[in-house]
Parts: structure tokens; C-alpha cells; sequence
């Protein structure tokens, strides 16, 4: 995933969280109001905290955004490093060949095998509004003593940073 320096400052800890990531969890509404994930590949985060996907035209999660007023959420996990980050934004159909060609990439070709020309291929465009995350410093080692010393003092487990950041 390519990722931009962020205009907005606060955005800047949620592009160094998910840079590394690369899978969403993208959650829409489908038309019976059941919620529905499904893992999608960033292609990038730009420099105004807008994230971009790459989907089939004739995909139902195209038609569930704009049955839904364009609502979604991404949900991004790297359990390893204890790092969480959840953005809520509105989500866009874009058939931009310009913005296809710069952000290509032959990884994508399983899923379009026309390549960049497939007649399918069209873009989501994310624009976030709220970003909340959870980040652990901590080694695995440091989490666990953390979390017996908070078990046995009855204190509440001190999880690390947790921030909520608006666009």
C-alpha cells in the first residue's frame, strides 16, 4: 500500500498504523440492514486521509453504499503488534482510468485478469471522517506483565494509546 504524508497531523498515526496492514475489513449495509465485512486490499492512503480500493463494478457492496447513504467502516488488525484502528468515513464509486493506471499493480491481476483495461475494474474511494485507534509500544512480554500485574492488583489493564482523530 502507498501511503502520503497527511495534511491533517492527527491522521499521521493512522497512516503509520495501517501502512502495514494492507487488509481493510470493509463493513457496509446490505438492503435487508444486516451489516456485512469483507476483506479488501488498500491501495493507498492519500494525503488527505482518503483511502482507495480497487473493486468489480458489479461487486453488491458497490449497490449496498449507495443503497446506504455511502456509510462504511474499515476496520484494520495487527495482532502481533497489539494495533487497532477503526475509520468510519463515506465511500464513493469512482471510474477514474487515470487514478487506475497510478495506482496498478500486477498483484491486482488475479482479481481483474484483464489488468488495468478489465472492464470491471473501478475504484472505491473512501473519505474519512473518524478514525479511532488502540496501539500498544509494548513488547508481547510487557503487554503480559502488564496485564498479570493488573490482574492482581485489581487495577484496570493500561492497554496503551487510545485516540479518537476527526477529518
Amino acid at each position: 500500500m502507498e501511503t502520503q504524508p497527511q495534511h491533517n497531523k492527527d491522521l499521521e498515526k493512522v497512516k503509520d498504523l495501517i501502512e502495514d496492514i494492507r487488509i481493510a475489513m470493509m463493513t457496509t449495509v446490505d438492503d435487508a440492514g444486516h451489516l456485512v465485512s469483507r476483506p479488501m486490499s488498500v491501495m493507498q492512503m492519500d494525503a488527505n486521509g482518503t483511502l482507495w480500493f480497487f473493486t468489480k463494478k458489479s461487486s453488491p457492496k458497490v449497490d449496498q453504499i449507495e443503497n446506504h447513504e455511502q456509510q462504511v467502516n474499515l476496520s484494520f488488525a495487527d495482532v502481533s503488534d497489539a494495533s487497532y484502528v477503526s475509520i468510519s468515513g463515506t465511500a464513493h464509486e469512482v471510474d477514474d482510468r487515470a487514478k487506475i493506471e497510478e495506482l496498478w499493480s500486477p498483484a491486482a491481476k488475479p482479481w481483474f485478469p484483464d489488468g488495468k483495461d478489465d472492464p470491471q475494474l473501478t475504484l472505491l474511494k473512501v473519505d474519512t471522517h473518524l478514525a479511532e485507534y488502540w496501539d500498544s509500544t509494548s513488547s508481547r512480554m510487557v503487554r503480559f506483565l502488564e496485564m498479570a500485574r493488573a490482574a492482581v492488583t485489581g487495577d484496570t489493564y493500561k492497554e496503551g494509546e487510545n485516540r479518537k482523530v476527526f477529518n
